[in-house]
C-alpha cells in the first residue's frame, strides 16, 4: 500500500484528515498535487434513534443500534450533518489517483479511518497516513511511509463503541422510570459520578475534632544574615515521651485512631504554655541528610489535564480544547497520549535549549529516558511536547492568550525533563527543655536548603493543595550544634480543627480515575464534562460538588446494578477490552457473557473470565439487570435521612425536606435550592427551611368569578392563582387553565392582598392601538415590565407602570429609536482583580441572563454553584479561559422567509386560534419544571448516549 512510483512522480492525492483546521495546515506543507480535505470527525457511528434505524431492522435492533441476536452487529448509519460532506469527499475522490486517510493515529482516528474507506469505497490505492506532529518534515515523512489500516484497533474501538451503547440504552432507561425523564447511565461516567458522591458522603459523616499544640520561636542569640539565621520556629513534638497528637492522628469520627499519642486540650495546652516560661533550651540533636530531586516526567494528557487545572485554572475540557487548536496549527505533538516517552530528535532538541538558556552546567551527561507508567498505555505515541527538531520558545511562538500560556507549559516541562536533579540537604533540629512542672519536652523544626536548582530553574509542579509546600520552597534553619543553649522568645498556643477530605477538583478526580484504572486518559476530559452537563456534579471555585440528583442515581446503581459501578470490576473491564486490542481475547464471546450473562443466550465459549470476576460464581447479564425492576422502590432509592425525622428526598422537580408523612398532622415539606452542597444540608438548617412561607395564602374571593384567589410559593418564586371549582374541565378542548401572576419584586408573600393579586391577574393590559390598528399590551416578563407590540418590546422603569401607563405615553416610548443597550451601566458587583491572560481587570456585573464575569473583551456566565458572594479570582478566570477555548459563538444562517399562503376560511383561521391557544397553555404547563429538570429533560437518544 506504498505510493506507486507512477503517482510519486504525478497525479493528483486526496488526503483526508479529521478536522478543518489541520487541512489548512497541512495543505500549505504538501503543495501542489494534494488535495487536502476534513471529514469534521466521525462521519458514520451508530444510530442516535429508532428514526435513523433502516427500514429492514426491527424490534430491539431498532432500539439500540446493535443486533445482540447476531454477534452484537452494529447498525452505521451517516451522521445527518455528515451527508454533505460526504458528498464532498465522493466528488473530491473521483478526481483523484491516491487516498491518504491521515486521521489521528489512536482508536478512534484509526476506526474513523476505516469508516472513510467503508462509506466512500475508494477504488484507487489508498494509505494510511500516520504522524505524531504537524510540521513540514513529519508530513513529508508520513506521506513516504505510509502503513496498512490496523483493523486490530479498529476491533477494539468498535467493541467500546458497542459495550458503552448496551450500558447506556440500556440503564439509562432504568433511572428515567425510577428517578427522573432524561437522565443517563454510562460505563465510566456512572463510576465516575459515584466518587464524586462517596466523597460528599465522608464529608456528611465527618466528626470535626478539636487539637492544641504549642508552637516555639527559639533564638540562637547571634546576628543573623539570610544565610544563617538568628532563629528557628519549632513546633512541639513530644511531652514525656509521648508524640504530640496532630491531625493525622484522628478519624472521621473525630476520635483519636490510637491512645499512644496525647491528646491537648486547650486548657492543658495553655498552663504546659505557662510552665514553659522559664525554661532553659538546648539542641539535643541535628540531623542533616542530602536532599535530591528529580525532574518530572513530561507530559501525557492526564498529567497535562492535571497541571493545567493546578497552574491556569483551566478546566480538563478546555485544557484540551486549547491543545487540540496548538497540535492542529503545528506547535506542539498529538495531545491524546499515555506515553512519556520522548524521541532522539525531541530529546536532542530539548538538550540544546538546556545548553542554550541554562548552560552546561544544568545539562545531564545522559539524555533522560522516563518509562511509561500507564497500565495498558494505548497506542505507542510520544508525550505531549513542542513540535519540531528545534523546539520554539514561547516568545518565538507569536501565541497570545491561552494557547501561548499552555504552550509555555509544555515547553517549560519539556525542557526540564532532560535538566539535571536539584540537590541540596534536609535538616531536622531536635529542641528539648524541663517545664516547671516537671514534665520534659521537646520541639521540632525541619528546614531544606537547595545548593543546586537544576531543573527547578526552568520548571516546578504544582499542588491539588492549595496548602501544600512546592519542591522549590527552602526553609533555612540556623547554624545549630548538639548541645547549643537556645532562649525561647515566644511560645504560642495554638488550635486547631480536623477537616474533612477536599471535595475532588478536575484535575483531582482526572488523578483518582487513572489511579484506579478506570476508562482511558483520552476520554477524562468529556467524562467529567458529561457529569457536569448533566447536573450530577456541579462546581464551587474549583471543587466538583454533588447534586441531590446524584445521590439518588448512585443510590439506585449501587443498590441494584452494584457490579456496573465496582471500581474494580470497571477496571477489570478496562483491562478485558485491552486485551481484545492485543488479540489475547475475543470481542463477540466477551460481550456475549457481559450482555446475557454466564447461562444467557450462546455463553461466552473463548472467554469466559472476561467479564465476571474471576471466581467462577455465576453472574447475570447486563439484560437480565434492567429486565426486574419490580424490586426498585423509587421513593426509596430517592430518600435520605437528615436527621430528627426529616427526610431529603429527590423528586421530580428537583429536591425537597419532608418531616411526617403527606396528609398527616404536623406534616412539613419544604423545597431545597438546587445549588446547596448536601454536606450543608443539617437538620437545623432543614428547620430553616420549614420556617420560611410556604402553602396557599388564602387572600379571599373574585367578586366576578367567584373563584377563591390563593397566593404560593413556587419554584420561580411568589406568585398569585385562582382556586377553580372541581368541575373545571382541565384537559381536552374546552380546558380551562386557572389565571396565575408572579408578585412584583416590591411585594411580599405574606402582605399580598387580594386587590393586588386581582390587578396582577388582569395583565397583560390592552394600552389601545396605534394608527395602523396593531394593538398594544403592557406585560410583566422574566426580565421585568415591558410594552409589546407585534414582535417590537419597550422596558417599563416601574412595574405600577402596567396599571397606569397611556396609550399616548406608549406611543411616546415607540417613537423613540429603540435602546440596543442600557442607559447607564451599573457599577459592578464585584471585583476580582487583573486577568492573568488579558492583563485586565476581571469584575462580576449583572447580566439580562444573570451575573456574568468580563475583562472587557470575554464574558462568561456563571454557573450553577458559583454565586457573587463565593466566587474567587481564580474561578473567574478560570470561566473566562473556558469561555475563549470555546472560541466565538457561531452564527446560525437566516432562513428565507416564507411564501405567504393565501388567506384562510374563516373556520380554519378558527381551528388554527385554538391550536396556538393549547400549545400556549401546554409550554405554560411545562414551566413547572425545575432548572435540573430542564437540563435533565433531553431526547431519549441523547440522555441514552455513553461517555
Amino acid at each position: 500500500m506504498s505510493p506507486t512510483s507512477e503517482t510519486a512522480q504525478g497525479g493528483r492525492r486526496l488526503v483526508i484528515v479529521e478536522s478543518p483546521a489541520k487541512a489548512k495546515t497541512i495543505k500549505g506543507y504538501l503543495g501542489p498535487g494534494y488535495v487536502v480535505e476534513a471529514s469534521v470527525g466521525h462521519i458514520r457511528d451508530l444510530p442516535s434513534g429508532a428514526a435513523e434505524v433502516p427500514d429492514q431492522y426491527t424490534g430491539e435492533v431498532r432500539r439500540l443500534g446493535v443486533d445482540v441476536e447476531h454477534d452484537f452487529q452494529p447498525i452505521y448509519v451517516v451522521n445527518a450533518d455528515k451527508k454533505a460532506q460526504v458528498r464532498k469527499l465522493k466528488e473530491q475522490l473521483a478526481g483523484v489517483d491516491e487516498l491518504f486517510l491521515a486521521t489521528d493515529e489512536d482508536r478512534e482516528g484509526e476506526a474513523i479511518a476505516w469508516h472513510l474507506l467503508e462509506v466512500l469505497k475508494p477504488k484507487v490505492p489508498v494509505h494510511r497516513m500516520v504522524f505524531h506532529e504537524i510540521t513540514k518534515d513529519a508530513i513529508q515523512a508520513a506521506v513516504a511511509n505510509p502503513r496498512e489500516l490496523n483493523k486490530r484497533m479498529v476491533d477494539a474501538q468498535e467493541t467500546r463503541r458497542i459495550l458503552d451503547r448496551l450500558y447506556g440504552y440500556e440503564v439509562s432507561p432504568v433511572l428515567w422510570k425510577k428517578v427522573m425523564r432524561g437522565l443517563s447511565a454510562g460505563r465510566v461516567q456512572s463510576v465516575a459520578t459515584r466518587l464524586v458522591v462517596e466523597r460528599e458522603r465522608e464529608r456528611i459523616a465527618f466528626r470535626s475534632a478539636e487539637y492544641w499544640d504549642l508552637t516555639g520561636t527559639f533564638s540562637t542569640g547571634r546576628a543573623g544574615d539570610p544565610s544563617d539565621p538568628s532563629s528557628l520556629v519549632a513546633r512541639l513534638a513530644t511531652v514525656d515521651g509521648r508524640r504530640v497528637a496532630q491531625g493525622r492522628d484522628f478519624g472521621a469520627d473525630g476520635r483519636l485512631k490510637s491512645e499512644q499519642v496525647l491528646h491537648l486540650d486547650e486548657q492543658n495546652a495553655r498552663a504546659l504554655a505557662a510552665a514553659l516560661a522559664d525554661t532553659a533550651f538546648g539542641v539535643r540533636s541535628v540531623e542533616s541528610k542530602p536532599y535530591r530531586r528529580s525532574p518530572y516526567a513530561p507530559f501525557r494528557t492526564t498529567t497535562l489535564q492535571q497541571e493545567a487545572s493546578r497552574k491556569l485554572g483551566f478546566g480538563a475540557k478546555a485544557t484540551m480544547q486549547v491543545a487540540q487548536k496548538l497540535y492542529e496549527n503545528g506547535f506542539i505533538t498529538y495531545m491524546r497520549t499515555d506515553s512519556t516517552i520522548l524521541s532522539d530528535t525531541a530529546v536532542a532538541a530539548a538538550r540544546a535549549q538546556v545548553t542554550q538558556l541554562y548552560g552546561a552546567d544544568y545539562l545531564p551527561e545522559k539524555p533522560r529516558v522516563y518509562a511509561g507508567k500507564v497500565k495498558n498505555a494505548q497506542e505507542a505515541h510520544e508525550a505531549i511536547r513542542p513540535s519540531g527538531d528545534r523546539f520554539r520558545t514561547p516568545a518565538e511562538t507569536g501565541l497570545t492568550g491561552d494557547q501561548f500560556r499552555l504552550y509555555e507549559l509544555i515547553w517549560k516541562r519539556t525542557v526540564a525533563s532532560q535538566m539535571k536533579d536539584a540537590t541540596g540537604n534536609s535538616v531536622t533540629v531536635k529542641i528539648g527543655g524541663r517545664a516547671a512542672d516537671g514534665r520534659d519536652v521537646e520541639f521540632s523544626a525541619s528546614g531544606k536548603t537547595i545548593t543546586f536548582h537544576g531543573f527547578m530553574k526552568a520548571y516546578v509542579e504544582g499542588a491539588d493543595d492549595p496548602n501544600a509546600e512546592l519542591d522549590d520552597r527552602e526553609r533555612r534553619l540556623p547554624q545549630v550544634a548538639e548541645g547549643d543553649a537556645l532562649s525561647a522568645e515566644e511560645i504560642t498556643v495554638d488550635g486547631h480543627a480536623t477537616k474533612p477530605p477536599a471535595r475532588y477538583t478536575e484535575a483531582s478526580l482526572v488523578k483518582e480515575l487513572e489511579e484506579r484504572e478506570i476508562g482511558r486518559p483520552s476520554t477524562y476530559a468529556s467524562i467529567i464534562g458529561t457529569i457536569l452537563d448533566r447536573g450530577y456534579v456541579f462546581k464551587k471555585g474549583t471543587a466538583l460538588v454533588p447534586s441531590f440528583l446524584s445521590f439518588a442515581v448512585v443510590n439506585l446503581l449501587e443498590k441494584h446494578f452494584g457490579r456496573l459501578v465496582d471500581y474494580d470490576f470497571t477496571a477489570r473491564m478496562e483491562d478485558d477490552l485491552d486485551r481484545i486490542a492485543r488479540g489475547e481475547a475475543q470481542a463477540v464471546p466477551w460481550l456475549k457473557r457481559f450482555y446475557f450473562g454466564e447461562g444467557g443466550q450462546a455463553a461466552a465459549s473463548g472467554g469466559a473470565a472476561d467479564a465476571g470476576n474471576g471466581d467462577g460464581d455465576h453472574l447475570g447479564g447486563l439484560k437480565e439487570l434492567v429486565t426486574d425492576l419490580g424490586a426498585i422502590d423509587a421513593r426509596e432509592i430517592s430518600s435520605f435521612p437528615v436527621g430528627d425525622g426529616v427526610m431529603l428526598r429527590v423528586g421530580r422537580y428537583g429536591p425537597y425536606v419532608e418531616r411526617g408523612e403527606k396528609d398527616s398532622e404536623g406534616h412539613q415539606r419544604a423545597d431545597v435550592p438546587e445549588d446547596l452542597a448536601p454536606d450543608e444540608l443539617t437538620v437545623a438548617y432543614a428547620e430553616e427551611l420549614f420556617a420560611k412561607p410556604s402553602g396557599d395564602f388564602e387572600l379571599g374571593v373574585d367578586p366576578v368569578s367567584g373563584n377563591q384567589i390563593v397566593a404560593k410559593d413556587g419554584r420561580y418564586g411568589p406568585y398569585v392563582t385562582e382556586i377553580l371549582p372541581e368541575d373545571t374541565p382541565k384537559t381536552g378542548k374546552n380546558a380551562v387553565k386557572p389565571r396565575t401572576a408572579s408578585l412584583f419584586k416590591s411585594m411580599a408573600l405574606d402582605t399580598v392582598t387580594l386587590e393586588d393579586a386581582l390587578k396582577l391577574m388582569s395583565l397583560p393590559r390592552v394600552v389601545g392601538t396605534d394608527a395602523e390598528g396593531v394593538e398594544i399590551t403592557a406585560q410583566n416578563g422574566r426580565y421585568g415590565p415591558y410594552l409589546k407590540k407585534g414582535t417590537d418590546s419597550r422596558s417599563l422603569t416601574d412595574e405600577e407602570q402596567l396599571f397606569t401607563i397611556t396609550l399616548e405615553e406608549a406611543l411616546a416610548i415607540y417613537a423613540q429609536p429603540k435602546q440596543r443597550g442600557r442607559a447607564a451601566a451599573k457599577p459592578p458587583l464585584k471585583e476580582l482583580g487583573v486577568d492573568p491572560v488579558s492583563e485586565k481587570p476581571v469584575v462580576v456585573k449583572d447580566g439580562r441572563f444573570g451575573p456574568y464575569v468580563t475583562d472587557g473583551e470575554t464574558n462568561a456566565t456563571l454557573r450553577t454553584g458559583d454565586s457573587v458572594e463565593t466566587i474567587t479570582p481564580e474561578r473567574g478566570f478560570e470561566l473566562l479561559a473556558e469561555k475563549r477555548a470555546k472560541g466565538p459563538a457561531k452564527k446560525t444562517a437566516k432562513k428565507a422567509p416564507a411564501k405567504k399562503a393565501a388567506p384562510a376560511k374563516k373556520a380554519t383561521t378558527a381551528k388554527k386560534t385554538a391550536a396556538k391557544k393549547t400549545t400556549t397553555a401546554a409550554k405554560k404547563t411545562t414551566t413547572v419544571k425545575t432548572a435540573t429538570a430542564k437540563k435533565a429533560a433531553t431526547k431519549k437518544t441523547a440522555a441514552a448516549k455513553p461517555e
